[in-house]
């Protein structure tokens, strides 16, 4: 099968890294999903910049360190493939998909970077925390009151 490589250079993460463990071959295989977005240039007079989000799939141990070293707003290089995933619905319609899957991936934060990142935003948290508990709780439902 074919596959087209892709660089993705000078990317910031839009979100934390999303550590899952699922079934392989050989057992429990760490997979991790994470989106990264770079912007470039476009030529012209107007000289405007394109945002591009990519979702790479991370697998193993490459997967367990970016879930451990890698916060929002970590900037990286990512290398890897583009693989088409084309199938057909319960309807028979053709349903084009695409999957970017890491092969590379190059920290470029220093860690008193990373680290000043984490420590902001560990700081942002208890406020967020606070907004949510001064909101009323909703009332217990009895289970009792459920139909089924």
């Amino acid at each position: 099968m074919a596959f087209v490589r892709v660089e993705q250079r000078n990317a910031h993460l839009a979100g934390p890294v999303r550590l899952d463990y699922v079934n392989g071959r050989d057992g429990k295989v760490a997979k991790a999903m994470l989106t990264a977005i770079s912007n470039s240039r476009r030529g012209g007079e107007a000289k405007e910049e394109e945002a591009t989000a990519i979702q790479w799939t991370l697998w193993g141990r490459q997967a367990e360190n970016a879930a451990e070293f890698l916060d929002k707003g970590s900037h990286v290089n990512v290398v890897g493939r583009l693989k088409a995933n084309n199938y057909r619905d319960a309807s028979g319609a053709e349903v084009f998909g695409y999957s970017f899957t890491c092969e590379e991936i190059d920290y470029l934060d220093s860690k008193a970077e990373a680290e000043a990142r984490r420590q902001q935003q560990k700081q942002a948290k208890p406020a967020e925390v606070t907004t949510r508990k001064s909101r009323a709780v909703p009332p217990a439902i009895d289970p009792g009151d459920i139909p089924f």
